[in-house]
């Protein structure tokens, strides 16, 4: 059985997080909390644990792992070279939610990189993840603490309902602030691009980097490695087919509506993801089952809430989960419609 044991978000436990610690670098696998979602940390470095991560999450050999590091000296030992345009993000950003990807050095085992050249550092701003950082000594390989494809974890229940017994530790310090995964930016080119759209959006990194880009397809589908995680067409899916209907607030609403009642008459059970302002709505409308979403006023609220309401629907056991499309303007509203566009993808 999966050990879990409790922290102060702000101030964990050092007796905890030195066994968290311990248990890494003897090359265990351990859950733990980022200000994005709950990573499964395992010692970059150790082939045999890597190995073990893509097991445990079932996940394909050809989706590259992040790394995390404590700082950016930590990260050089790692990378070929740390360019100016890294060093502007590194100091703007980090510790927080943004990837770099950088040429690898040979110390990176191929099993994190997918065996491609280059590798995705982070600073994680988690206090947990810092401490266990700190303790640990050892850059830590995590990607998100769930079965591969499946909504990622953002509490540690939703860790242990996913990976009990699968992996040695779960270090818990409640819910997550973000919600999503972190912006994943290439720099091994020659134009900066962001690969994975995460909580710092492109219109700020532009003002560091004009000639940023988005990435043609963010949606890979072939069987070669992967620049980046979370490139994948289907990706962050509940069980339960989710049917994302796009357009303004009006509009998606209709057709949903419409969607609903055609499969409540075919004896089809119907759960919906719902913006607050809608739940009403539903209520007096038509008999479905309602998984309230956070206000789309808020955001960030909808993005700290997103994945448990996908894991939500799925325990409602209906047929299909609906929902529509964000419609408010935001620096998280194009990770937001990344994460639900995925979580459709048939």
């Amino acid at each position: 059985m999966t050990e879990v044991l409790r922290v102060d978000p702000d101030h964990p436990d050092s007796a905890v997080i030195a066994r968290a610690a311990e248990c890494l670098r003897n090359g265990g696998l351990v859950a733990f909390p980022t200000e994005t979602v709950y990573g499964l940390g395992a010692h970059a470095l150790d082939r045999a644990a890597i190995q073990r991560v893509f097991a445990a999450k079932e996940r394909p050999a050809n989706d590259p792992l992040i790394v995390h590091v404590g700082s950016v000296d930590e990260a050089a030992p790692l990378v070929t070279a740390i360019s100016d345009a890294a060093r502007r993000l590194a100091e703007r950003y980090w510790p927080g939610p943004l990837t770099i990807v950088l040429g690898r050095s040979a110390q990176v085992p191929d099993e994190v990189t997918a065996g491609l050249d280059t590798v995705a550092i982070r600073v994680p701003s988690h206090p947990v993840a810092r401490a266990l950082l700190d303790a640990a000594r050892v850059p830590i390989a995590a990607p998100s603490a769930n079965l591969f494809s499946r909504p990622s974890p953002t509490i540690a229940w939703h860790v242990l309902a996913d990976l009990d017994d699968r992996i040695e530790m779960i270090v818990d310090a409640g819910p997550t602030q973000v919600g999503l995964e972190s912006t994943v930016v290439d720099l091994s080119g020659e134009v900066p691009t962001v690969l994975r759209p995460g909580a710092i959006d492109i219109g700020a990194l532009r003002e560091l980097l004009p000639n940023i880009r988005m990435h043609r397809s963010t949606a890979a589908t072939s069987d070669a490695a992967m620049p980046s995680p979370g490139m994948l067409v289907k990706h962050y899916a509940p069980r339960t087919p989710v049917v994302l209907h796009a357009g303004d607030r009006s509009t998606a609403l209709r057709t949903m509506k419409q969607n609903a009642q055609q499969r409540i008459h075919a004896g089809e059970t119907v759960a919906v993801l719902a913006y607050s302002e809608d739940v009403n709505e539903w209520r007096i409308s038509l008999p479905v089952r309602i998984v309230d979403l956070g206000s789309e006023a808020d955001p960030p609220a909808v993005a700290a809430r997103l994945y448990a309401a996908l894991r939500e629907g799925d325990e409602l056991k209906a047929s299909v989960i609906l929902v529509r499309s964000l419609t408010t303007s935001h620096p998280l509203s194009s990770a937001i419609h990344d994460r639900l566009r995925r979580a459709a993808a048939r």
